[in-house]
């Protein structure tokens, strides 16, 4: 074997050295991208489903005012609880011409037909106009910050405090049999604010 063809095949050998070495670093670069994926779908998913979860829980509380939660404890906080905390999805169909309509048969029922118009319904028309008739700033903006976010916070923790209080202290608000469902309620309206500032904070 001449000189030339030694120098040919150790080319080769480093190509292939090469190309292997480019094969592992590419597998170890996907494996990578895969795990951050998995992790980032994961935390979008949490904060998502807690999204839900939250709204829920703030619409069955003021479901329970209007029925057997008869405490002088602010429930209209839970309308910009519901704004800050709405999925985007059900926002952005509430913020459209579905939101100004029932905005509008709102507006009109209570002006022209007041009796006609149930009490129970005002904390959800008092959303729906908020939702359709808040500025920029706070619908894009503030909502989808972490400034949103601590007015969740806040919220929630006033809620709980008030609740405690109006049921007579901590043990009472997890033992009375009204004090419970509503307790269980305002707890949940933390998930959804304390699992955004978590991922914030990552």
């Amino acid at each position: 074997m001449g000189k030339k063809g030694y120098l040919a095949m150790r080319e080769a050998e480093l190509a292939s050295d090469l190309l292997s070495s480019d094969i592992q670093d590419f597998q170890i670069a996907a494996k990578k991208l895969a795990n951050h994926v998995i992790t980032l779908g994961g935390l979008g998913f949490g904060s998502l489903f807690l999204e839900w979860l939250a709204s829920f829980a703030a619409i069955y509380l003021l479901i329970l005012d209007r029925t057997n939660w008869k405490t002088n404890i602010l429930t209209g906080l839970l309308i910009p609880y519901i704004f800050f905390s709405l999925p985007s999805v059900v926002f952005s169909l509430f913020r459209g011409d579905v939101g100004k309509w029932i905005a509008f048969v709102a507006v009109i029922l209570r002006l022209f037909f007041p009796s006609r118009f149930p009490d129970w319904l005002e904390l959800p028309a008092a959303l729906i106009l908020v939702i359709v008739a808040a500025p920029g700033l706070f619908a894009n903006t503030i909502r989808g910050n972490w400034i949103g976010v601590i007015i969740s916070l806040a919220i929630a923790a006033y809620l709980l405090q008030e609740h405690i209080r109006a049921s007579g202290g901590f043990r009472n608000a997890f033992t009375k049999p009204h004090g419970v469902s509503n307790t269980i309620g305002i707890v949940l309206l933390f998930a959804y604010p304390v699992w955004a500032l978590v991922i914030d904070f990552l």
